[in-house]
């Protein structure tokens, strides 16, 4: 499984990054995590709001921080 957070830098892009972080430890799934910042990638996924998680190139959240919880169900659900 492959998870990618896309977005820019800003705050609430690493808040992002830590939520995700947490989520696969407390899983305990074998995943590989990508922070995409390059706008031309960010583009490729057509997100028109950041932060966002995509799992397995497919994005699941959009424009907003995640909750662990909510993490960790999707990564259930893949």
């Amino acid at each position: 499984m492959k998870i990618a957070i896309l977005g820019t830098g800003c705050s609430k892009c690493k808040q992002t990054v830590e939520v995700v972080r947490q989520a696969v430890l407390q899983a305990g799934v074998d995943v590989s995590i990508d922070k995409v910042e390059d706008i031309q990638e960010i583009m490729r996924f057509k997100v028109m709001r950041t932060p966002a998680v995509a799992i397995d190139d497919k994005v699941m959240i959009s424009g907003r921080v995640p909750t662990i919880a909510e993490v960790k169900s999707l990564l259930v659900q893949a």
